[in-house]
């Protein structure tokens, strides 16, 4: 017989680890607003080229993805089976982002190779709180 998803007691890191990715979704938070609340005359040229090629739907992708991310995380604390849900929209915010990264070629120009590193790197992450999110399911630790 398989017991591997069978309910389990909480792990010992669980709360840990539900706090650092509670952490990191909030950190996501502050560069969002820090990024729409920029002066575009204060930013050097290049960040000014970066910020002006966005499109709006890429907006509202890391939108979706850091404030759905935020409250996905919180619910982890909380141990909510909700969590789940909102980190898989979180999850899939996150990739359209990066798409939109990728993929517009103004957006992309704009972009030294440095950022496109640390945004898949972040969609790395956060695909690693979504799977903490399901395996904490799986193991019975959200209600």
């Amino acid at each position: 017989m398989d017991d591997r998803y069978a309910p389990q007691p909480l792990a010992r890191w669980y709360m840990a680890a539900a706090v650092a990715s509670l952490l990191f979704m909030l950190l996501g938070c502050a560069v969002y607003l820090m990024d729409v609340m920029a002066n575009p005359a204060d930013l050097p040229l290049d960040k000014r080229a970066a910020l002006d090629a966005q499109p709006m739907w890429v907006i509202g992708a890391n939108a979706v993805a850091v404030w759905g991310g935020a409250l996905g995380a919180l619910l982890l604390v909380l141990r909510r089976r909700m969590a789940e849900t909102l980190l898989l929209v979180s999850l899939i915010a996150v990739i359209a982002w990066l798409a939109g990264l990728l993929l517009v070629p103004r957006l992309r120009d704009a972009l030294g190779t440095d950022d496109i590193a640390i945004a898949i790197v972040v969609t790395l992450i956060v695909w690693t709180i979504y799977w903490f999110a399901r395996h904490s399911r799986q193991r019975g630790w959200l209600r």
